[in-house]
């Protein structure tokens, strides 16, 4: 029998990007529910963005720390109908390195471990006098950047996208734990933004979860915002990939 047969997983990524982790935990047995806490939407003004992507060619390199922001580079890019690269380009991780792909960049690095730290501490040889350009969400940590600055980089941060919070998700939540037979047996969180979104969305529903309920993170980033609101992860996964998820869940109840 699958590791996961009748477990119901609820999922808080954003919808377009739910499939792939529905898919593999539905491929062990799960019964998946969808859940967004996050939404993507454009940011506040594309000012930012556009003044780089108008020079794109004069930075060293470009940073992507998110297939978010890859899809939000390409659009604004196609948009403006801009064609020009910086020299290099490095991402954060394999599922950043597909999202890359798909639309033609060729990239240059990839740390070994998939997070902010291990990316900066790659790219440190390349920092001293060279530019970089990091297009991201509004909200995001500054690990990045910080450490290429002090070692006399100068970066860029262009606003690409937004994360916010879908208002629809409060009565799914609502009509979810209306009863403890409807409660999911585990929570997937992908991302710092899914758990902290997550529980604002609890909170303003007046809901509280059941301590039995698996808390499965996808990274130490992750874990650390779970622990901050005040709930332990019952897994983490090996590496920040949806594979690594999975398979901590699986492993957990094989």
């Amino acid at each position: 029998m699958p590791p996961l047969t009748h477990k119901r997983i609820l999922i808080t990524r954003t919808r377009h990007q739910a499939s792939e982790l529905a898919t593999q935990l539905e491929s062990l047995g799960a019964i998946t529910i969808l859940i967004p806490t996050i939404e993507i939407v454009p940011p506040t003004s594309f000012a930012a963005l556009d003044a780089a992507l108008t020079c794109l060619r004069t930075y060293d390199w470009l940073l992507f720390t998110s297939a978010n922001a890859v899809e939000a580079f390409h659009r604004r890019a196609q948009f403006l109908h801009l064609t020009q690269l910086p020299k290099h380009i490095a991402v954060i991780g394999p599922a950043t390195l597909r999202a890359a792909n798909a639309i033609g960049l060729t990239v240059d690095l990839v740390p070994p471990q998939y997070i902010a730290e291990s990316l900066a501490e790659a790219l440190l040889p390349e920092a001293p006098g060279r530019s970089f350009l990091l297009p991201r969400a509004a909200e995001a940590r500054d690990t990045l950047p910080e450490t290429l600055t002090a070692a006399g980089a100068t970066v860029t941060i262009a606003e690409a996208y937004r994360n916010e919070t879908p208002p629809d998700s409060i009565p799914a939540l609502q009509h979810l734990f209306s009863a403890p037979e409807n409660y999911p047996d585990a929570i997937t969180f992908t991302s710092a933004s899914t758990a902290t979104n997550l529980f604002a969305l609890l909170e303003a529903a007046n809901l509280a979860l059941s301590p039995g309920i698996t808390l499965a993170s996808i990274g130490p980033i992750t874990s650390q915002t779970l622990r901050a609101l005040g709930h332990e992860p019952t897994v983490e996964a090996a590496e920040p990939t949806i594979r690594a998820l999975v398979h901590a869940l699986a492993t957990y109840w094989s």
